[in-house]
């Protein structure tokens, strides 16, 4: 696995991982930007669900900025994006608990802005999960059933095909307050699906769930989505949860849609610095597009595998840090001194500074800090994209304070000893 995702460690540091195992799903595994891109969703797959021209404002705000967007039968798609970007915003419109301020949406070739929740072929798990305290498992997934005077054969038949689905046969007696976060979450989940919607939103279902049981929801989720069929709208700030589980990703910021495409297309070939900075790690730099396949940074010039430029185009390098091959540094492209490690288990996180530009580096080898060292960087461990307006405000790891204690500034070196950072 070559970088495949942010969260498995890069090349040289697995020889095999069984992806379906982690994830209870089925991925090819190929080489970062080798894998020949695909449509989005499902093959066949029917148009079901078309947010058109969409905008929202609250008190004179913007908070969804022309929103065209489509959802296909059977398919697992996930909003995903900082808080504030409108991922929430547009799932509640989805759902008819609100009404856009212009645009349309339309469910199956009609449009139903003015169709209110209940009259919707559409369902909602929250992340608070709203179950009722004082009826038992049973009861709790067969409430809108009984709501609706179905017969009781066929709420028994629903709700123990529902309890198969999310397993949780055998506790139908159960008090729900007797529990796991999980087995309430499958709770609420199974009284959700149990009226048959043709969709399912989730906002954020998982955010209450530690870790471990966050990564097995994960799994059950996935499963649930394939046994049933049914369309997954998914709202999430988790960039594992969007790659793992879903068909296609949607990231959003500022009220707008900044890249719709696969996992895989959404992280090896991300279209602005945003993109690049919010799934996984980045180090951006300011380049220049020479020609085809080649492409300045830093005083020298660098192979790649991107085209399509004008000649000399001011353009952002994105370079992935599991894409970066510390070398001795005789061999290196680029020579630089590690100013930080930090220990993460399957790797070291390394920060090392660049003439004044901090990179990271993830590597099973440990280097510590003041050492100086080389990189080697592959063709197709650059990816090239286009100014953009987040230019500039991502990639500098000077600041990284999400995960490590606030860097000390480096000192510049000497013009002699930037001399020796060029090979």
């Amino acid at each position: 696995v070559n970088g495949f995702y942010p969260f498995f460690p890069g090349k040289k540091r697995i020889e095999s991982i069984d992806i379906a195992k982690i994830y209870g799903i089925v991925v090819s595994v190929v080489f970062r930007r080798k894998h020949k891109k695909q449509k989005r969703g499902r093959i066949m797959s029917k148009e079901l669900i078309r947010l058109q021209d969409l905008t929202m404002e609250f008190d004179g705000e913007r908070i969804l900025d022309g929103i065209n967007l489509y959802f296909n039968d059977h398919e697992f798609l996930t909003l995903l994006g900082p808080s504030g970007c409108g991922k929430t915003t547009t799932l509640r419109i989805i759902g008819g608990f609100l009404t856009p301020t212009s645009g349309t949406v339309t469910f199956d070739g009609k449009v139903i802005n003015d169709v209110p929740p209940y009259k919707r072929q559409i369902n909602t798990v929250f992340q608070r999960y709203a179950l009722f305290p004082h009826l038992d498992v049973y009861d709790n997934i067969a409430f809108g059933l009984k709501v609706a005077k179905l017969p009781k054969d066929e709420v028994d038949r629903r709700v123990n095909e529902m309890l198969e689905i999310v397993s949780l046969k055998g506790y139908e007696n159960r008090s729900v307050d007797s529990l796991s976060g999980g087995q309430q979450q499958r709770v609420a989940i199974a009284r959700a699906l149990v009226n048959q919607p043709k969709v399912l939103l989730l906002d954020e279902p998982l955010a209450a769930l530690d870790l471990r049981l966050r990564k097995d929801m994960q799994i059950e989720l996935k499963r649930i989505q394939q046994t049933t069929g049914i369309t997954f709208i998914y709202v999430t700030h988790d960039q594992e949860e969007a790659l793992s589980m879903s068909d296609t990703v949607v990231v959003m910021d500022k009220g707008r849609i900044q890249q719709i495409g696969r996992p895989e297309d959404i992280y090896n070939e991300p279209k602005n610095a945003f993109v690049a900075d919010f799934i996984g790690e980045s180090n951006i730099l300011d380049g220049v597009m020479l020609e085809d396949f080649k492409v300045r940074f830093f005083g020298r010039v660098f192979e790649c595998v991107d085209k399509g430029f004008a000649p000399n185009e001011p353009v952002d390098v994105v370079i992935r840090p599991e894409d970066i091959d510390i070398v001795p540094v005789e061999q290196g492209q680029l020579v630089g001194t590690v100013t930080n490690v930090t220990f993460k288990g399957m790797q070291y996180d390394i920060i090392v500074d660049f003439r004044g530009f901090k990179w990271l580096i993830q590597t099973t080898d440990h280097s510590p800090e003041g050492a100086r060292i080389g990189v080697k960087i592959d063709p197709d461990g650059f990816h090239i994209m286009k100014k953009s307006e987040y230019s500039g405000q991502f990639g500098d790891y000077s600041s990284y304070s999400e995960e490590y204690e606030e860097l000390a500034d480096a000192s510049w070196e000497t013009d002699e000893e930037e001399s020796g950072d060029e090979e």
